[in-house]
């Protein structure tokens, strides 16, 4: 049974709390304003990097009392996920018809793997101390890459949300024209204003 570890917990807590900060009062107000390939490609780029995750397989990074069976999942479901930020970057930047779709299959991966490797984590691994060189990951690097899946998430999510304000607003643009060409007509033809036609 792992070991309530109080430092840990609350370098983890720390971290989730600074990144969604620096996110918050930083990061989201400069690639809202961005077009949304170009967002979702930087947020991916960021991602790439996960290949760092092979590491916990490496003995001597991590302890040799980690849990081989941790380091596996930890490890390749991160690779995958680098596979697929590359993927993504890729078909953003070549404006390919599935790039969307595989954004968002890179996004609910890698975010799903993330949550998984802290579960992991919290059941398996009895002592953090465990994860030697490789600490960094969970209280650092994780929680920067949970909430640059939650921008993106964000930036996939108003992409839907935008198209129906733009589609209300030309609904409106339509009836307000509408309405101008009535007056207009109704001036034209010596019909007072407020009487209709």
């Amino acid at each position: 049974m792992p070991n309530f570890n109080l430092p840990f917990v609350l370098s983890v807590a720390g971290a989730f709390l600074t990144s969604s900060v620096v996110a918050a009062i930083y990061v989201w107000p400069a690639i809202r304003v961005m077009p949304r390939y170009d967002a979702l490609r930087l947020i991916a780029a960021f991602h790439a990097f996960r290949f760092l995750g092979m590491n916990f397989m490496v003995t001597g990074f991590v302890s040799a009392e980690l849990s081989s069976r941790f380091a596996a999942e930890v490890g390749w479901g991160d690779l995958i996920a680098a596979v697929l930020a590359l993927l993504s970057m890729a078909a953003l930047s070549w404006r390919w018809s599935i790039a969307i779709p595989v954004v968002w299959i890179f996004n609910v991966w890698g975010t799903l793997d993330l949550l998984n490797a802290y579960y992991m984590g919290a059941t398996k691994v009895p002592d953090p101390g465990l994860f030697g060189a490789g600490i960094y990951i969970p209280t650092l690097y994780v929680p920067l890459l949970l909430v640059g899946h939650a921008l993106a998430f964000m930036i996939l999510l108003r992409a839907g949300t935008e198209k129906k304000v733009r589609d209300l607003g030309q609904d409106r643009d339509r009836s307000d024209a509408g309405r101008d060409a009535a007056l207009a007509h109704a001036r034209n033809h010596g019909v007072p204003n407020g009487v209709s036609t």
